[in-house]
């Protein structure tokens, strides 16, 4: 039998409670994604199987998308979340932004806004601590092939278990989606983000920025946006039960 998935390896330390100071939060959350993305730290990193693992979640999220895709009014916030919540892209460099302008984040911008920000580390932090222990897994039993279908995903899936930290995942994404819908459309937020445009790049702060631009762009455009993220919720939700439960096809015909 494979070897049990090994747990963080890194002492874990207290974590801010969520209704505690935003500020304590996002400090947290940016020490902890650092610390678990490197590889000096967390060796599992280097894990051959991980890079296919992820190249294989974002075809599955994409023929997930479809039907968002074909539709000219949700097709933007459904390419915003493939390209900046919820895939394989490394969002180091735009947490690193976030570290670095945390103070001037604190006076300028909405705490809501800020809140949104917050749990989008915290998405990326959990998925990519999900996504090291399925790689734990598949190096286990995939073998040498090293190439991932979606039968020896459902059982790798099932083998790294943690349902409720599963739930919890999609919990985040649907708040992701739902903040910035809300957050995006409080007054003055647009003119504040055409005013920090140019100082952002001057400073070096262009994936913040452009993170930012672009989730403000596809939300204006999507209508409604409660909607939209209930029927990504839904989806991931019906996927992740049939993934436990031992489905045949727990993605209904989408991934071979």
């Amino acid at each position: 039998m494979p070897p049990r998935p090994s747990p963080d390896r890194r002492p874990q330390r207290h974590r801010p409670l969520r209704d505690g100071p935003l500020r304590d939060r996002l400090d947290w959350l940016l020490r902890e994604h650092q610390a678990l993305h490197d590889p000096a730290i967390e060796p599992r990193n280097e894990l051959p199987w991980l890079p296919e693992l992820r190249r294989w979640q974002t075809r599955r999220l994409e023929a997930s998308f479809d039907r968002f895709l074909r539709d000219p009014q949700r097709r933007p916030a459904a390419q915003f979340f493939l390209t900046d919540v919820y895939n394989e892209h490394d969002f180091a460099q735009r947490d690193a932004d976030i570290a670095r302008v945390l103070p001037m984040m604190q006076r300028l911008l909405p705490e809501h806004l800020l809140a949104t920000v917050a749990d989008a580390i915290e998405l990326g932090l959990l998925t990519q601590a999900l996504d090291l222990r399925m790689a734990q897994v598949l190096q286990a039993i995939g073998g040498p092939r090293r190439r991932l279908d979606a039968a020896l995903y459902a059982r790798a899936y099932r083998m790294a278990g943690l349902p409720r930290l599963r739930g919890y995942q999609i919990d985040l994404i649907a708040r992701v989606g739902l903040g910035l819908g809300h957050a995006l459309r409080l007054p003055g937020v647009s003119m504040l983000l055409r005013l920090s445009r140019a100082p952002a790049r001057a400073a070096g702060l262009s994936q913040l920025q452009g993170f930012l631009e672009r989730g403000f762009e596809a939300f204006g455009r999507l209508g409604d946006a409660r909607g939209f993220i209930g029927e990504i919720e839904q989806d991931e939700r019906d996927i992740s039960r049939r993934l436990f439960a031992g489905d045949a096809d727990p993605f209904d015909g989408a991934m071979e």
